[in-house]
């Protein structure tokens, strides 16, 4: 029952030793804030991670070519490796593989800004040369229209498919299937519309057959980058995979199975779980700190309850030869403990969510950093546990304080 003359008791208590007080409850404050601000940095930081690898499939495995750094079978280091058609099929039919695609560096760039015009406008857009299953290892969703097949490779048909950022730009509209727009001054129809959950650069790009952009570019067949995913495979099976598909290219052109600077090879599967244990890592470091935190404001309550207690003794002596019964003495400690705890917890929640809250508006969302929330139930929950604590804090000086002799307490000159 709500007893409005004994919480003024204990603010008038709390006020009247409004230092002490106020350092213990800082120190429970400063728990719970530093608690809620780990844990959402934290998962920024993983949010932003995460969202990096959200525009590729993260059962994949990506192959570059490169240079010969050991002589192999009498051909000497230093030999350029590019890779052909034939290869990405060789690797399509390897054990385990799922979905295969070659990657085609137009002008000999990853990125090559080519000029785009179309309906009256130009402008530059990053143009992808690669197999249909492409749409696979890069998450891409279709929003109008379909995406390249076999038979646009097979026919080295020139059509394109465009990113939601370029069809808006280039026809301030989305629904452009069926136009037409040119790519380095060659006619290109547009089949399809997508969008990507990899950031507005992802949506900003063009993907045409590799074989016409081998075509356009006298290339005959080059392939500079082979991707492919691996199903379910756990690290090791993808490690063992790639190992198979090395080689069997290094058997078809001729370089070193060992020689890593031939192929060079960026496993996902291993990067992902790597960052995931990485995050759990430090998420756990996160509750241990703040866990130590907590519990040294839990002790420090504990401390100052005893000596409330201590000099109080008189008082408390004096309420006993009155009649006051001992759970009303234990009541009023552990009430007192309670009001600091639950003030300080939430001062030190609403504290880290506005913390946070700035933070998310603050800094720009990129490949490192992203929405630093935290759940708000984890927050709660932890400020909960807090006032619990706050309360078994409280009630062992409360007991103390309920074993008090009143005729020795009336002698107790402190």
């Amino acid at each position: 029952m709500f007893n409005i003359d004994r919480w003024r008791e204990i603010l008038d208590t709390l006020w009247r030793n409004k230092l002490r007080s106020l350092l213990t409850a800082f120190s429970m404050a400063w728990g719970v804030f530093m608690l809620v601000v780990l844990l959402g940095l934290g998962n920024g930081l993983s949010n932003g991670v995460q969202a990096s690898f959200a525009d590729d499939a993260t059962n994949s495995v990506w192959m570059f070519t490169g240079t010969t750094s050991v002589p192999f079978q009498g051909m000497p280091l230093g030999r350029r490796i590019t890779l052909d058609n034939s290869d990405v099929e060789a690797t399509r039919n390897m054990p385990k593989v799922d979905h295969v695609t070659g990657r085609f560096r137009i002008e000999n760039r990853w990125v090559n800004d080519l000029k785009i015009r179309a309906g009256g406008k130009v402008s530059t857009f990053d143009v992808r040369a690669v197999h249909p299953d492409h749409l696979y290892l890069e998450r891409t969703t279709m929003t109008l229209g379909r995406y390249l097949t076999d038979l646009d490779v097979k026919q080295r048909a020139k059509v394109a498919v465009v990113g939601v950022d370029v069809a808006t730009f280039l026809f301030d509209e989305l629904d452009v299937v069926g136009r037409w727009l040119d790519i380095d001054k060659v006619p290109y129809r547009i089949v399809g519309v997508f969008t990507d959950d990899g950031g507005e650069g992802e949506r900003a790009k063009i993907y045409v057959p590799i074989t016409t952009a081998q075509a356009a570019y006298n290339a005959v067949g080059d392939v500079h980058m082979l991707m492919f995913t691996v199903g379910d495979a756990t690290v090791e099976e993808t490690e063992a995979i790639a190992s198979g598909v090395r080689q069997r290219l290094g058997a078809l052109h001729k370089f070193s199975p060992d020689d890593k600077q031939a192929l060079r090879v960026r496993n996902n599967v291993e990067q992902f779980q790597s960052i995931q244990r990485i995050f759990t890592m430090i998420s756990l470091f996160v509750w241990v700190m703040a866990a130590g935190t907590i519990l040294a404001g839990v002790v420090g309550i504990s401390n100052i309850m005893m000596i409330v207690v201590r000099e109080r003794t008189k008082e408390i002596g004096i309420r006993k030869a009155l009649g006051a019964h001992p759970r009303h003495i234990i009541g009023s400690v552990v009430q007192e403990a309670v009001a600091l705890t639950a003030a300080a917890g939430y001062l030190g929640l609403c504290g880290g969510v506005g913390l946070l809250a700035l933070a998310s508006a603050v800094i720009p969302k990129n490949e490192m950093f992203a929405d630093p929330s935290i759940d708000l139930r984890v927050a709660i929950a932890a400020t909960v546990v807090l006032v619990i604590s706050g309360t078994l804090a409280g009630l062992f000086p409360a007991l103390a304080a309920a074993r008090v002799n009143p005729i020795e307490a009336l002698r107790d000159e402190g």
